[in-house]
């Protein structure tokens, strides 16, 4: 049988795993037809909505003749991945672009990105940690570079914890136990602010509790967003609302800056990349804030992640390998971090995924504001303890959609996303494991 675009899509549609030769045997891109080495100059679009991405384009042109990237800003979110794939149904796709985790495989298996095995495969396998392998390597084939790790941590208010006599929380009934306690000494300081529903940070959550979102059964999809892992975890943070023992101020909006940045809250669960918001966001509270280690179910360390990015070569490239080196470049060189770092009006605590990036990101990051703890080495340590093996399934974006509906009742937001997910793959034409 010929291999098409249309099997290679199946392939990675049906299986992360069991379809992964055919997968392998369909992937991949001929040679770049005007590319490094032939005398020719080629000439690359990049597409971005990440701050610094513009200065990273900048460095590299300066490092060599034989390519030249040309930058665009494009909106982030949703608008930034509909912007693309029309572009890529239009036949005028970027050679580059970069894409958050968790819409690779929906992305791919849609057929709007190129199979990057032959030219970033080994780069994936040697200079990236195995907890996010399993992002961007999917039936068998690499689809993406990834850019940076976001192992969710605590952040924590030491005034507070030692006013209120309250050790720093290993585990989440610890946790409970430090909400309780504070409350008893103030009424109306909450442990957190956790309202809204978060669909991204209820993921990770579930993600250390070791929930497993997607699967494969055979050639089937399996949906099990609604699984008792998560269901722990959704259970967990509701008893914490309904209780008063976490605010139920929705997160991402001027009310939780309000909350955190007035002491109305004691900590803070977020992502590597939250402690550059800190200096921003609650400048007044310099040295009263610490980083620790997530509590864990069981004591044994461990977390999920938050976010994070990627880059991708979207469907329609004519010059793939031209686009591999530049990534190569962007995702591992010290120099790209540099560029991007010195770009930036606010600081930036982004974790490399590559180890090698993280020397150059840490030199740039004061870290007096935490009383001089060392935020790049927490959060590499933190990295240290992703639950491996955590992948996407191709109807996330759906998925996530359906759970913002639901609103700040996580139990819903996991019954919702379920039926979502379950609709969206039969939608797809796609087998449903039963």
């Amino acid at each position: 049988m010929p291999c098409t675009n249309r099997t290679t899509r199946l392939a990675l549609a049906a299986s992360a795993a069991s379809l992964a030769l055919l997968a392998t045997a369909c992937g991949g891109s001929g040679p770049d037809a005007s590319g490094p080495g032939d005398g020719k100059p080629v000439t690359l679009t990049f597409w971005s909505a990440t701050a610094g991405a513009k200065e990273t384009a900048e460095a590299f042109n300066k490092t060599q003749s034989g390519i030249e990237v040309k930058f665009s800003l494009v909106p982030a979110g949703p608008e930034g991945v509909t912007k693309l794939s029309n572009a890529v149904k239009g036949g005028n796709a970027p050679d580059i672009a970069t894409m958050d985790y968790s819409a690779l495989p929906e992305y791919a298996s849609e057929g709007n990105l190129e199979n990057l095995t032959a030219s970033s495969g080994d780069l994936v396998k040697k200079e990236f940690p195995e907890a996010v392998q399993s992002l961007v390597n999917l039936g068998g084939s690499t689809w993406a570079v990834p850019f940076d790790v976001t192992p969710i941590q605590l952040y924590y208010r030491k005034d507070l914890f030692k006013k209120y006599g309250v050790e720093v929380p290993t585990t989440w009934a610890e946790y409970r136990k430090a909400a309780e306690k504070i409350q008893q000494g103030d009424p109306d300081l909450t442990i957190t602010n956790f309202g809204g529903g978060d669909p991204a940070l209820l993921s990770g959550l579930a993600w250390q509790a070791g929930a497993q979102w997607y699967g494969t059964e055979g050639d089937a999809w399996k949906v099990n967003i609604d699984d008792p892992a998560s269901r722990k975890v959704a259970a967990y943070w509701d008893g914490l609302l309904k209780d008063g023992l976490a605010s139920k101020t929705p997160l991402w909006g001027e009310g939780e800056t309000k909350e955190r940045a007035t002491g109305k809250v004691a900590t803070i669960i977020g992502a590597a990349w939250s402690a550059g918001n800190f200096p921003v966001s609650y400048p007044d509270s310099k040295g009263k804030w610490g980083i620790a280690p997530l509590p864990t179910w069981d004591g044994t360390p461990s977390t999920g992640m938050y976010g994070g990015t990627s880059y991708i070569v979207p469907k329609g490239s004519k010059h793939t390998e031209a686009a591999a080196r530049f990534i190569k470049w962007v995702t591992t060189d010290p120099e790209a971090m540099t560029a991007r770092l010195s770009s930036l009006k606010t600081p930036s605590s982004a974790l490399p995924a590559n180890e090698g990036m993280r020397a150059a990101a840490a030199k740039e990051f004061d870290g007096s504001y935490f009383g001089g703890q060392d935020v790049y080495k927490l959060a590499g340590e933190a990295a240290a303890t992703i639950v491996p093996g955590w992948t996407w399934g191709p109807v996330q974006q759906q998925v996530t959609s359906a759970q913002m509906a639901a609103g700040g009742d996580h139990t819903k937001m996991l019954s919702a996303g379920q039926a979502r997910g379950e609709k969206a793959v039969t939608d797809r034409g796609l087998k449903l494991a039963q």
